[in-house]
């Protein structure tokens, strides 16, 4: 089966860059037809969809966040990565990667999510 695992500091000062790794096995992160997504939520809040990168690599990113986030992909390590520059307490939530067939509602598999408190 396909599994995800997150993982980064769980701990970033204000002002600074929010790095998160996926380590993607039992699956290609370039299989066709495929979306690899970030999402996030933060403490009593619902899900937020940050943004995905395809299996050919395009990127997508939420509306609220593209200003500040960029994901990029090692395909020799079967991983993806989230950068969210300038971050702030607002952004202290669990992060989670998942992945998404193109075309279809919801993910069909998650990493167990991983906890970045942003505090100085």
């Amino acid at each position: 089966q396909v599994q995800l695992q997150e993982s980064g500091p769980g701990l970033v000062k204000p002002s600074q860059t929010l790095s998160l790794t996926c380590t993607v096995s039992g699956g290609s992160i370039t299989t066709n037809d495929y979306n690899w997504r970030w999402i996030r939520q933060p403490p009593g809040k619902g899900l937020e969809w940050v943004g995905s990168i395809s299996y050919s690599g395009n990127t997508y990113y939420s509306p609220s966040l593209k200003s500040r986030t960029s994901i990029s992909r090692d395909t020799s390590k079967n991983q993806f990565t989230l950068q969210l520059s300038s971050v702030t307490p607002e952004d202290t939530a669990v992060y989670y990667c998942a992945r998404r067939r193109i075309g279809t509602y919801g993910m069909d598999y998650w990493g167990k999510g991983t906890l970045v408190t942003v505090s100085s």
